[in-house]
């Protein structure tokens, strides 16, 4: 379950930005999961909670924003939304399509005290 480590390092970004600006408690860590990133969202909020026990983020709420992956068609020539790779292209059938969006993982806001 690679969810833990990422949590892990979650956490060490969370108390990075708490040295930094001098905050004691977070309220809300928001993610953003692309769905090409191989993360599984329900997983993530089973490991956060216990990675985050004895942090600033101690009870923290953990929000997903889930972002669709994104690719581009070669053959076609447009910017399509796919759910998974090796799909067809939407539009054309085509299977030349250039990922473009999708694969990331990052947090996008904390909510501090």
């Amino acid at each position: 379950m690679h969810e833990m480590a990422l949590c892990e390092g979650i956490i060490g970004i969370v108390e990075e930005e708490a040295r930094k600006r001098s905050f004691a408690k977070v309220n809300v860590v928001c993610l953003e999961i692309g769905a090409l990133s191989h993360v599984a969202p329900e997983a993530m909020k089973f490991c956060f909670e216990a990675v985050a026990a004895q942090t600033v983020a101690r009870g923290a709420r953990l929000e997903i924003v889930e972002t669709p992956g994104t690719a581009w068609c070669m053959a076609c020539s447009r910017s399509v939304e796919i759910k998974q790779r090796y799909e067809p292209c939407p539009c054309c059938g085509g299977y030349q399509l250039q990922v473009t969006g999708g694969e990331e993982m990052r947090v996008r806001e904390l909510e501090v005290d």
